[in-house]
């Protein structure tokens, strides 16, 4: 516990939506391809900046290489289709075929990956409620609630937030104070319980 006051703020990378995602992506392979592979580095180098993995920043410098070698290598050839040799065509096509399919290839792969284990790692999973229900305020204590026979659930438990329930009835400041305290020791214990699992893993 952090005692009085506004809690530390952690540090956390705001994760774009979804839907931003896949409208970057869609963008970023189709200008790849409709530039015929010459414009890949720059699905490349958003790759390399989003990862910063030093392997990304080399096959950035790769592809653009590449990107450059295939460019020398159009304007090298004849203007004239005829005058073109068919191994020069054929490399030509492997060239720009292999170039597409390893930039966007590498490049989806390693970018749904890399989003993917962010979301498992560090954010917050959706609300799921607890296996077991935690007492509400104005339930009694769970020390006195496993005092208590376990019925058998012969019909199906209200929902306490939609039931109306009675007005709670005045109760002695001491007794009160006393059973806050606990409920917040409990409390305490329970977030330390979790801090140390969430820490193990």
């Amino acid at each position: 516990m952090h005692g009085y006051g506004p809690t530390p703020q952690q540090q956390t990378t705001s994760r774009p939506s979804p839907a931003t995602l896949t409208t970057v992506r869609v963008i970023l392979v189709t200008v790849t391809v409709l530039s015929c592979g010459l414009l890949g580095w720059v699905a490349m180098l958003r790759l390399a900046i989003v990862t910063r993995r030093p392997r990304d920043w080399v096959l950035l410098v790769v592809v653009m290489v590449l990107n450059a070698a295939l460019f020398a290598f159009i304007v090298s050839t004849p203007d004239d289709p005829d005058d073109m040799s068919d191994a020069s065509v054929l490399l030509m096509l492997l060239w720009i075929v292999a170039l597409l399919a390893g930039v966007i290839t590498y490049y989806l792969y390693v970018e749904i990956r890399h989003y993917s284990s962010l979301r498992s790692l560090g954010s917050p999973a959706p609300y799921t409620a607890p296996a077991h229900p935690t007492p509400l305020p104005y339930q009694q204590h769970p020390a006195q609630q496993r005092q208590q026979p376990q019925q058998h659930h012969q019909r199906p438990q209200p929902n306490p937030y939609t039931v109306q329930t009675p007005p709670p009835t005045p109760t002695p400041a001491p007794q009160r104070l006393d059973q806050v305290r606990a409920e917040l020791d409990e409390l305490s214990d329970y977030l330390r319980k979790e801090n140390r699992e969430g820490e193990g893993r």
